[in-house]
């Protein structure tokens, strides 16, 4: 059986991700920061999967708890196919660059890109043993243009930064039967952060040219995609699911 760990896997888009792997028989260990009680409601949607699914408590931007993470994972499962870095603080205000704090800029770096340099360093390691691994990163919309991104400045940053790394990883590791993709969300908010596209076709967005809201079905799905083992021609490649929506300068 195949085991992916997906940090901030038990609410949001990363939710919908562990649902999908978890449909196609993928054990799971999962991460949450704080929410303990929604991350519990995975084990009451799956009640007969149990013993395939793993829920640990992880600050993603503390490498000590992301070493007990793998360790625990390898202990439990004793396999690392799928790492889906879903994690990653971001700051909800909008304000330029010059307003952030030290301590702002810093979580930003920390949680979004070198959260992913110390999971690469933990699992790579065990994909290599399996010739086989799939990685998979989130971005941005134009991340893998550099694209500047007006009052998200720190977190644009880690992620421009992030599209090397992960094709960088991607390159290096291709001999190993190891794929590194990033996938780049649209303008997905609120309650569709769960959904799924069934649901999505039933409302009206005016502003996506396909009509309708994003979900994070859409994102699970071409996760799912990217992790398969005849996926392994697709690496350190960007894919964006907008819809068609120009994200960053939707409020330009």
């Amino acid at each position: 059986m195949r085991h992916a760990i997906i940090t901030a896997g038990t609410k949001g888009l990363g939710r919908k991700v562990t649902e999908q792997l978890l449909n196609k028989g993928v054990s799971v260990t999962v991460t949450y920061h704080s929410d303990k009680e929604k991350a519990m409601e995975l084990l009451t949607k799956f009640p007969g999967r149990h013993q395939d699914i793993q829920i640990l408590q992880t600050d993603v931007t503390s490498p000590k708890d992301l070493q007990k993470l793998v360790e625990k994972t390898i202990e439990r499962f004793g396999r690392v196919d799928y790492l889906v870095n879903n994690a990653g603080p971001y700051i909800f205000e909008r304000k330029k660059l010059m307003d952030y704090s030290t301590e702002e800029w810093d979580a930003m770096i920390r949680g979004n890109l070198d959260a992913v340099f110390h999971l690469l360093k933990l699992t790579v390691p065990y994909m290599r043993q399996q010739k086989f691994g799939r990685i998979i990163n989130y971005g941005f919309q134009g991340a893998g243009g550099a694209s500047g991104w007006i009052y998200r400045s720190a977190f644009a940053a880690a992620k421009v930064g992030l599209v090397s790394l992960t094709k960088s990883i991607a390159f290096e590791e291709a001999e190993n039967g190891i794929t590194s993709n990033m996938i780049c969300p649209g303008h997905i908010q609120g309650e569709w952060k769960e959904s799924s596209i069934k649901d999505g076709r039933q409302f009206v967005d005016k502003e996506t040219p396909i009509g309708r809201p994003g979900t994070g079905e859409d994102i699970a799905r071409t996760i799912e995609f990217l992790c398969h083992e005849d996926s392994d021609m697709i690496t350190g490649t960007i894919y964006e699911v907008t819809g068609g929506m120009d994200v960053i300068h939707r409020y330009r």
